[in-house]
């Protein structure tokens, strides 16, 4: 990797207003990141994202220093019609409109695409809310976790007093929502420098998190087809197994093992990766005796080909077999938790943190890399209305005593 600077990030020049509530505030994080200027249009009092959830680390939340760094902060009463004037003003200096909230928000106010339209006709509006700016249930109030019980991602699970509780589970929705819509903004501003198009773009958290699990999803809906149109792998002898990592419990060529100190996924559903395995082991007669199919062949109920497995895998460390699989050419993987990644020498590589001696929280960098060019690490998240006078002063171009009004009036606080 070479040491170059890049001259610009990618999204220079770009100016976004940020109108979001809580976590979805991440889609215009990644603009940010890449070099954007986001503007965090705040209520009266700010986003109550700083309060909510845990660590709160040196009085704001962790998702407030993650979802809202590299971001400059302005409190706009839009309730007011001076407030609501300063908003049209910025958008007539802006590329990007988000409203990350219940749909319909800022049209209430005065404010919607329709209206914004007519002040900059090449805007990128995008609305990224919980269920959409249709369906029965786009008004409906919610959380992350909703979207991905809604796409069903997560089950409910039982304790031992016969209650109902919520596992343990990487959320999706509130995550792939912003995602998504940060990837819509760049495409549709890429047609807006090409055309003078805007745009109004209708994200919801929910229907990401049911796009991210494709795979189970569209599977039931193929199995819906009959057999003769709709078959299982090949290697399973055509068997319509369960989707996903469902159909994969009784699998032996790819399955968790035990290690000397840990555990590992082995991955050789690939004839190549199970013969290099079986050579560099020094059982060749593994691969003799089971070779199984070219593709998908996960040697499903061997039980005698697993108990051979199990106990080799035994034999070596989590570190060992990962230098085996890089030596041998096959595939195995480490199994980590969100509290042991930080151990993993791959993770440091790949995602160094940026630590809280800058950033008062240690936070994951974007994984987005351009080769040969450094950026700068983003700004921490702004406190409420950090950056009154300066977006007053020095985008707006407002004079000294119209600043003064505003603040006396408070329609900026």
């Amino acid at each position: 990797m070479s040491s170059s600077t890049s001259p610009t990030l990618p999204l220079e020049g770009i100016r976004v207003l940020d109108c979001s509530l809580l976590a979805p505030g991440a889609a215009a994080m990644y603009l940010a990141d890449l070099g954007a200027e986001v503007i965090k249009i705040e209520p009266p009092g700010g986003d109550y994202v700083r309060e909510l959830t845990w660590p709160i680390i040196e009085g704001a939340s962790l998702m407030h220093h993650q979802v809202s760094r590299g971001k400059k902060s302005i409190e706009l009463d839009l309730r007011q019609h001076a407030g609501k004037k300063v908003f049209e003003d910025l958008v007539r200096q802006s590329d990007v409109v988000i409203e990350a909230m219940r749909p319909g928000a800022l049209e209430r106010r005065g404010l919607g695409y329709k209206q914004l339209i007519k002040i900059k006709p090449e805007l990128v509006f995008c609305c990224l809310s919980g269920y959409g700016m249709s369906g029965p249930y786009q008004n409906l109030p919610a959380h992350g976790l909703a979207f991905d019980s809604w796409a069903g991602l997560v089950q409910p699970q039982i304790d031992a007093d016969g209650f109902c509780y919520i596992p343990e589970h990487p959320s999706v929705g509130m995550h792939a929502g912003p995602l998504m819509a940060a990837m819509s903004i760049c495409a549709a501003l890429l047609r807006a420098r090409q055309q003078g198009q805007g745009a109004m773009i209708d994200i919801a958290q929910a229907d990401s998190a049911a796009f991210f699990d494709w795979l189970r999803s569209g599977t039931w809906k193929a199995y819906q087809r009959p057999e003769s149109e709709v078959t299982g792998n090949a290697s399973d002898n055509f068997e319509r197994r369960a989707p996903g990592t469902a159909g994969m419990q009784n699998g032996v060529r790819y399955q968790y093992y035990q290690t000397s100190d840990g555990h590992i996924l082995f991955m050789a559903s690939e004839q190549e990766f199970w013969r290099n395995f079986c050579n560099g082991v020094g059982h060749p007669e593994w691969f003799e005796r089971w070779p199984g199919n070219r593709y998908g062949d996960h040697a499903v109920g061997n039980r005698e080909l697993q108990a051979l497995l199990r106990d080799e895998f035994q034999q070596r460390s989590t570190k060992a077999w990962m230098q085996f699989a890089v030596e041998h050419n096959t595939a195995i993987a480490p199994v980590n938790t969100p509290k042991t990644l930080d151990n993993d020498p791959h993770f440091h590589q790949r995602l160094p943190w940026m630590t809280a001696a800058t950033h008062v929280a240690d936070l994951l960098p974007l994984p987005t890399k351009f080769v040969d060019e450094n950026w700068p690490e983003p700004g921490n998240a702004p406190s409420s209305g950090e950056h009154n006078r300066y977006i007053l002063t020095d985008i707006l171009g407002y004079e000294a005593d119209k600043i003064e009004q505003l603040l006396t009036n408070r329609a900026v606080s």
